[in-house]
């Protein structure tokens, strides 16, 4: 396990609002997350792998 980051951290990274977060959370898709009494957490290595997942190549013409 990498890190924990706050909802707020992962926001800034990803460049999303804390409430797009949130919106997935309910969804039930987007970074996997913890929660920990309370408090939401994300592990570093799940934000790096979303972000990998998320990669788009672009077609070869």
């Amino acid at each position: 396990m990498g890190k924990l980051l706050t909802e707020k951290q992962v926001a800034e990274r990803l460049g999303f609002h804390v409430q797009t977060l949130r919106n997935h959370r309910f969804e039930g898709r987007g970074v996997p997350y913890c929660k920990i009494g309370r408090a939401v957490r994300y592990d570093e290595n799940d934000v790096i792998a979303f972000i990998e997942a998320s990669k788009v190549q672009p077609a070869e013409r």
